[in-house]
């Protein structure tokens, strides 16, 4: 058992807002004592962190879906770890557990309130994956394809950063019901794994292809019969290539605009597109819709089991790792699922 006396809890807050394209410098790096245990408290020791790209938009004070992340508080994320100290019957020391413990080594959660750990079984996967495809960007990918992009076998669809958490499930998800896809990726070696690990179809290389008349017609020669649905996750250019390629009624899922995420605009060159083929568009955020989850979850589970989806991860070592992964994370450094590994 973990005490108050022990250990010193080392964790990152924000320290300054980005202005443009942020750096180091907007975060600091502290070391706290671990406060005791109130009736109804649960103390966590994080195996993993998991980094997103929501948090850069976080990290802004204008307005968005969610509230901006406060100055000096700890970074939001969420986080794997272990039980280590319970003053609540519906835990005990040794669960493994899922939550928003944030950027630190540790986090103290009121057991009573509804939601904030959810305990996982271990032992069929890494607990890793409960960050990732077997957590909230598999959720993610699921929701986007069933909800939204609707598909039917034989359909054909398109993700970008295919080669990603969410992109990964994607096509797992969308192949097991019998679509052909097609992913883009940045780089030869995220596509070779996106084809020949993950089963894809098709996938595109956008930095060697470089503009949108390039991507669209790589995209009319992996998609011959057309695009059915798309799930977005970057914005910009790729998104114009993409409606040039979109069959009339086709679906497509909002789930990022990465490209803008520093403030750069992302207009698009060619909106009509949207009325020429009645295409739906539709953004979601993925914690409104906690009523899929288990359904969401349950299938992602056995496809990791299966070895059907094949997770990429790359993990940072340290809680001071954190930031510098993070900055790499928007420019596209990581492979797969971004995790900070804290012990």
């Amino acid at each position: 058992m973990t005490t108050s006396t022990q250990i010193q809890n080392s964790l990152v807050v924000l320290a300054s807002r980005p202005q443009g394209e942020p750096t180091v410098d907007n975060f600091s790096l502290r070391s706290e004592p671990l406060a005791a245990l109130t009736d109804g408290q649960v103390r966590v020791k994080h195996h993993f962190l998991s980094l997103d790209p929501y948090m850069r938009g976080r990290m802004n004070e204008s307005k968005s879906y969610a509230a901006a992340q406060a100055i000096d508080e700890v970074m939001i994320g969420g986080t794997v770890g272990e039980v280590v100290e319970s003053k609540h019957a519906a835990y005990a020391v040794g669960d493994t557990v899922v939550g928003m413990g944030g950027w630190q080594e540790y986090s103290v959660v009121d057991g009573n309130q509804r939601g904030v750990l959810r305990k996982v079984q271990t032992g069929a996967f890494s607990s890793s994956h409960y960050l990732g495809a077997v957590g909230m960007p598999g959720v993610t990918a699921w929701y986007g394809l069933v909800k939204i992009c609707d598909p039917k076998p034989g359909e054909t669809l398109v993700v970008s950063a295919a080669s990603g958490a969410v992109g990964s499930a994607f096509g797992a998800l969308a192949k097991a019901r019998g679509c052909r896809v097609v992913g883009i990726a940045g780089g030869a070696d995220k596509c070779a794994y996106v084809v020949n690990e993950l089963g894809f179809d098709a996938c595109l290389d956008y930095k060697a292809l470089g503009d949108v008349k390039a991507l669209s017609k790589a995209l009319k020669d992996a998609a011959p019969n057309g695009i059915d649905g798309y799930f977005e996750n970057v914005g910009g250019w790729i998104l114009d290539a993409v409606l040039t390629r979109m069959n009339a009624f086709g679906r497509i899922a909002v789930c990022g605009f990465i490209a803008g995420y520093n403030g750069a605009p992302t207009p698009m060159a060619n909106p009509a597109l949207i009325l020429i083929n009645r295409l739906t568009v539709r953004g979601f955020i993925v914690s409104e819709h906690m009523e899929v989850w288990p359904d969401a979850l349950t299938e992602l589970a056995g496809l990791v089991a299966s070895g059907k989806l094949k997770p990429r991860e790359s993990i940072a070592d340290g809680i001071a790792s954190a930031p510098e992964a993070f900055l790499g994370l928007l420019k596209g450094k990581n492979f797969g699922k971004q995790l900070v590994k804290l012990g």
